[in-house]
């Protein structure tokens, strides 16, 4: 599942939503060269971070959310930073709320080697990963957008490397994903158009990467 991903500012192609304008791709590459290249990781008792994603209001527009869910105001004591295509399937009224996450890689560790992998969509190439969202209460009380990384069986050639891959929402399909009724028919679209890019997913071996820490 993932547990990690990367916004490098130094994107020169976006294919995140045919909507997206300069404010929005300026804005993701401010916050990413703020962030100093870090890796985002999932928000919790011992890391507080809001990381961009792309909601849906009256129009598309970037939003500082919390990776994983929030109750009570505190990190949910069930895994939450990930949910399977297939509870969705199953359930298709938890899309209700519904995300763009922009990214430009995410990282697995294969196992049993252990060995880190970058997976993307080529050098420089923004894109977006589906999520579900629900309002959560901070532990300081503030009101914020939560979200959870939506992950589905891994294409063929992929699953050596890890079983499971995010579910990438190509950019002609984004407004849909946003703004359509939360049906299971949206869901069934979805993973068709997010099997249409498999071919176009890479991966590299990361030797930089010093992997997870717990971070709740």
């Amino acid at each position: 599942m993932c547990a990690s991903y990367g916004l490098d500012p130094r994107f020169t192609d976006a294919e995140l939503i045919d909507e997206a304008d300069e404010a929005m791709l300026a804005g993701l590459r401010s916050w990413a060269q703020q962030n100093a290249g870090e890796t985002l990781r999932p928000t919790g008792r011992n890391l507080r971070n809001l990381n961009p994603i792309v909601r849906f209001e009256t129009e598309p527009m970037l939003d500082p959310a919390w990776w994983g869910f929030l109750v009570d105001g505190q990190p949910a004591r069930f895994p939450s930073i990930n949910t399977r295509s297939e509870r969705l399937r199953q359930q298709p009224g938890k899309m209700r709320g519904r995300a763009i996450v922009p990214t430009t890689g995410w990282y697995e560790m294969q196992k049993p080697s252990r060995i880190w992998h970058e997976f993307g969509l080529g050098r420089g190439v923004a894109f977006g990963m589906g999520a579900v969202t629900q309002r959560g209460r901070t532990p300081d009380g503030e009101w914020t957008t939560c979200y959870s990384i939506i992950m589905r069986p891994a294409p063929e050639h992929l699953a050596d490397l890890h079983d499971r891959v995010p579910l990438l929402i190509p950019s002609s399909f984004a407004g849909e994903w946003l703004t359509a009724e939360p049906t299971q028919d949206l869901i069934e679209q979805a993973l068709s158009a997010a099997a249409g890019m498999d071919e176009r997913i890479s991966t590299a071996p990361r030797s930089d990467d010093k992997g997870d820490e717990a971070l709740f």
